[in-house]
């Protein structure tokens, strides 16, 4: 009896260990609150990516997840963000992942790049990620930067959820379904943490900050405190942001004059590089990210100010595992 119930036991545990490993569906009758108004960090170091914040959910209702600088699994990896979307009439939360190129992500206008369909923060080529200055808050040097202005030519909102009541109505594009299809990995762990030490914070949640969190994005996962730490700002006027030129993809002139560009901003010798694995097969350099930008500089964009202005494309993770 006694090894009966212990092989009980140990079945029981397996069962949660690969609920856990194949991720767990969230869904909620009530909306998300608006995505607060807030400016980006200052990038801490070359490979770093840009998260965005996001309203996430537990026990005691939503709570905010800072937006923050993570490093890839492995270089070559873009970010799709996670997001709410309305489906048999309940919120349902689609878990962001890394991939080669950036899927959908219900429209949501979360800034610094990520204007609701793809990514304009920056791009990878040759195991190096080259930022855009025009969206993105870089300021040390031994970096590659490029500057590419876009005009963000969706909606200006804060809505931080796709389909019901107010939502933000998009659906995927054929490119989209067909990159959400590609071989995936989910967040790392440190990503995972970051948002498990925001759940024990009572200062994140929605019933107590009322869509206003006090620390709105860091520089690096679970570090809320600190002079790079972002409070929430008041909202500003969509109008507020410099209107910015629609720019195309860069084409072959366009990547030598990156590469031009990168080169003249390294100043001194070049540091080392994050230590990566090798890129994964079937990316192409500048088909990882389409979107058009809002022209907010070092806010999120919108109405929201989640993401300075400085164009580009697109943690140390830990035991990943493919999507």
């Amino acid at each position: 009896m006694h090894n009966l119930r212990f092989v009980g036991l140990t079945f029981l545990i397996l069962i949660i260990s690969l609920s856990s490993f194949a991720g767990v569906s969230i869904s909620v009758n009530v909306a998300p609150p608006a995505l607060p108004v807030y400016e980006q960090p200052p990038c801490p170091g070359d490979g770093y990516i840009w998260t965005p914040g996001y309203w996430a959910y537990g026990p005691e209702g939503y709570y905010w997840v800072p937006g923050t600088w993570t490093m890839p699994p492995t270089a070559g990896l873009l970010w799709t963000p996670g997001y709410w979307g309305w489906g048999n009439g309940v919120y349902v939360w689609h878990a962001g992942y890394w991939g080669p190129h950036i899927g959908f992500y219900g429209g949501v206008n979360y800034g610094f790049g990520y204007v609701g369909t793809g990514y304009e923060g920056g791009y990878w080529r040759n195991r190096h990620f080259y930022y855009n200055r025009t969206v993105n808050n870089v300021t040390i040097t031994n970096i590659h930067v490029y500057h590419k202005t876009v005009i963000n030519n969706v909606t200006v909102n804060r809505i931080s959820y796709n389909g019901g009541h107010g939502g933000i109505i998009a659906r995927p594009t054929h490119e989209q379904e067909m990159w959400g299809r590609e071989r995936h990995f989910r967040a790392t762990n440190l990503q995972n943490d970051h948002e498990h030490d925001a759940s024990r914070n009572r200062g994140f949640l929605a019933s107590e900050n009322h869509g206003r969190p006090a620390i709105a994005a860091t520089s690096r996962p679970r570090e809320f405190h600190g002079p790079r730490v972002m409070p929430t700002h008041e909202e500003r006027s969509p109008l507020s942001g410099r209107e910015t030129q629609m720019a195309p993809r860069p084409n072959s002139g366009d990547r030598a004059n990156d590469r031009r560009a990168g080169r003249e901003e390294m100043n001194g010798s070049r540091t080392s590089q994050p230590t990566h694995e090798s890129l994964p097969e079937n990316l192409s350099p500048h088909d990882n990210v389409r979107g058009h930008d809002n022209g907010s500089r070092h806010g999120n964009g919108n109405s929201h100010e989640n993401g300075p202005q400085h164009d580009g494309h697109s943690n140390h993770g830990h035991d990943q595992h493919p999507r």
